[in-house]
């Protein structure tokens, strides 16, 4: 779920449908402003989206596009997305510009992007290039160390960009202080 602070409207991902849903402030039914054109990989469809963000500075969403293991960006109005990082077919990978199955995102206030990259067991983080980077965990290792990420699903980060990663297979929220 993904809130416009300026507007109070709220975006969420139905996930089921392969959709995200714009809900207006106030209102008792919402609007289909991402995806709706069933499961797939094209430019116009979402395969299971799962995590959200919208982004002001470009009056858009960007989108964890679950399935199609990629973050995409949704201008609203648009019908079709552009491609930030992953696949373009719905294939996993786990090189720095690939994904398998990113489950969270959140944007810092430079729009670079924090991706929790659930089967990857890591934190890729991208600038405004489609080459990422690992910040936390190892790829493809899952662990529980104090260094290590199992099945992370959710990703956050505070005013001094500190990074908080919810490690869904461990059970725990990690703290990584910027260095």
């Amino acid at each position: 779920m993904a809130r416009d602070p300026n507007t109070g409207t709220l975006y969420i991902s139905d996930s089921g449908n392969n959709r995200v849903m714009q809900y207006l402030y106030n209102a008792s039914s919402g609007n289909v402003v991402a995806g709706g054109n069933g499961y797939g990989f094209a430019t116009n469809q979402l395969a299971y989206p799962s995590g959200i963000f919208f982004d002001s500075s470009l009056n858009s969403l960007v989108i964890a596009n679950y399935l199609g293991h990629n973050i995409v960006r949704w201008t609203l109005g648009a019908s079709s997305w552009t491609l930030i990082a992953g696949s373009t077919n719905g294939v996993a990978g786990s090189s720095s510009i690939m994904l398998n199955s990113p489950m969270g995102l959140t944007l810092d206030s430079s729009g670079n992007i924090y991706v929790a990259d659930l089967l990857n067991h890591r934190i890729q983080f991208f600038t405004n290039q489609s080459n990422g980077t690992t910040i936390a965990g190892t790829t493809g290792v899952a662990g529980s160390s104090a260094t290590q990420l199992n099945t992370p699903q959710g990703v956050a980060v505070d005013s001094q960009l500190n990074l908080y990663v919810a490690d869904w297979g461990n059970n725990r929220v990690q703290k990584f202080s910027r260095s």
